[in-house]
């Protein structure tokens, strides 16, 4: 058995045992649900949690299907208002005790043909990065925008600047200005996006703010 071989094999039966452990959460998530519901239990931050964890666990479920098959893209048309609305609620669990305002302007409904999980994914990854750059006090804006047939999303804090020496490296394989950072978030957001006709960009990082920007086709 090759190097790759083994590497391949290793990686399915990690996969295998992820899997598992997602079914278990499935399972707890589905449970709490009917308990609610059998007790009579009205609580929107709690079915608003289940849903998140809902829908992190159908992302980490498609990123291992990754691991098998390299033609792994599930392009479906989907309304791109809506996708943002889950990003924002999924990643407003990194806030901890910072006190952020969140902005979402998306006046209209916007279909696309995405894989809905690996966009949310990035989505989540540009938010999150966005929370992080901020100390303590800031603003995080998402808006999206529709002109001549293309959906424009912007995602925008006013957190710390990148270093105008390092705006050009963001995207590269293992690079990161974050001192327990992996490098792979906006390396995979940008080649995730790529295969769905989307284009990720830093349009700018100033003291003031930072904006990244998603073009895609509307479909």
């Amino acid at each position: 058995m090759t190097q790759t071989d083994l590497i391949h094999e290793q990686a399915r039966c990690i996969a295998h045992e992820i899997r598992n452990h997602i079914s278990i959460c499935d399972v707890y998530t589905e449970i709490i649900r009917k308990q609610l519901a059998n007790s009579g239990v009205e609580n929107k931050s709690v079915t608003n949690a289940l849903n998140c964890i809902g829908k992190s666990l159908k992302i980490i479920s498609n990123t291992l299907t990754d691991l098998k098959s390299l033609d792994n893209l599930k392009l479906q048309n989907c309304d791109l208002r809506e996708l943002l609305f889950q990003a924002l609620e999924m990643s407003k669990v990194y806030v901890h005790d910072k006190q952020i305002k969140f902005t979402l302007d998306a006046p209209a409904e916007c279909t696309v043909n995405i894989d809905e999980n690996k966009f949310l994914a990035c989505i989540v990854n540009l938010i999150k990065n966005a929370i992080e750059s901020i100390d303590s006090t800031g603003e995080i804006k998402i808006e999206l925008k529709q002109e001549n047939n293309i959906a424009n999303v912007r995602v925008s804090n006013d957190g710390k600047m990148i270093p105008e020496e390092k705006q050009t490296e963001i995207f590269k394989d293992g690079f990161t200005t974050k001192k327990t950072g992996s490098g792979l978030g906006l390396y995979i957001c940008k080649n995730n996006l790529a295969q769905q006709n989307a284009c990720l960009n830093l349009l700018e990082s100033t003291p003031e703010q930072t904006v990244f920007e998603i073009k895609i086709p509307l479909a």
